[in-house]
């Protein structure tokens, strides 16, 4: 293996476990779920009361 597949293979793995693992801290959901969760739950002056 090449020092530039190594690499590769590094940030693809990086990357499915900062943005696709399922964490118990956000509820068993991915990071990316739980921000478009965030991002989609309205928010009105009678929810915050």
């Amino acid at each position: 293996m090449t020092s530039a597949r190594a690499r590769l293979d590094a940030l693809r793995w990086l990357h499915r476990y900062n943005t696709r693992r399922r964490h118990s801290s956000l509820g068993q959901r991915s990071p990316i779920a739980f921000e478009n969760a965030l991002h989609h739950t309205p928010t009105t002056l009678a929810t915050a009361a």
